[in-house]
């Protein structure tokens, strides 16, 4: 059960980050949008509205809420690392497309990739044991509709098991704007 919790939670994440990036491609897939980006302000947004939707649906008790404000605190911390990673890529990009006259940016070489993506990867590592730990004391206080519908909040899965990834690479051929070394979370 404990798996469970810590997988929950991770979907929490997440559902914060990559799937607001998700739900924007396929508007833009959708409503012939293609030339709009998510701000950093948006992707904010939305990740708090789905922190906020997790926390009201779990109708926490009193004594439970006192151990909401450090999962919340840790999954803003990754929210905010990816956001900002995201800045970083964007600003990176601007400035190899200037420097090359407005041509496609080159892009690094594997090596560079592969270490940028093991530094990501680290750091996603840290922040999901962060969440991990700060979830651990409240999860143990969850009855089970509560865990039920952490269940239900943190995964995104349709009526016939296929999640919104599968649907978004299938129906777009993939994770298009994130090249890749993109991490997959």
């Amino acid at each position: 059960m404990r798996k469970f919790a810590i997988a929950g939670i991770a979907a929490l994440v997440i559902a914060g980050t990559t799937g607001v990036y998700a739900q924007h491609e396929w508007f833009r897939g959708h409503m012939g949008h293609h030339h709009v980006r998510m701000s950093p302000e948006d992707r904010a947004a939305m990740a708090d509205a789905k922190i906020a939707a997790v926390h009201a649906g779990l109708k926490l008790t009193a004594d439970q809420e006192k151990l909401w404000p450090p999962v919340e605190s840790a999954v803003r911390d990754l929210v905010k690392a990816r956001i900002d990673h995201a800045k970083e890529r964007e600003k990176a990009r601007e400035a190899a497309a200037a420097a090359n006259d407005g041509d496609q940016a080159a892009k690094p070489d594997p090596v560079t990739r592969l270490r940028n993506r093991a530094d990501r990867m680290a750091a996603t590592a840290a922040a999901l044991k962060k969440i991990a730990d700060a979830a651990d004391p409240l999860y143990k206080t969850l009855d089970d509709g509560q865990k039920r519908r952490l269940a239900m909040l943190t995964h995104h899965h349709d009526h016939d098991g296929e999640g919104w990834r599968e649907r978004f690479e299938h129906r777009f051929g993939g994770d298009r704007d994130r090249g890749q070394d993109s991490e997959r979370l």
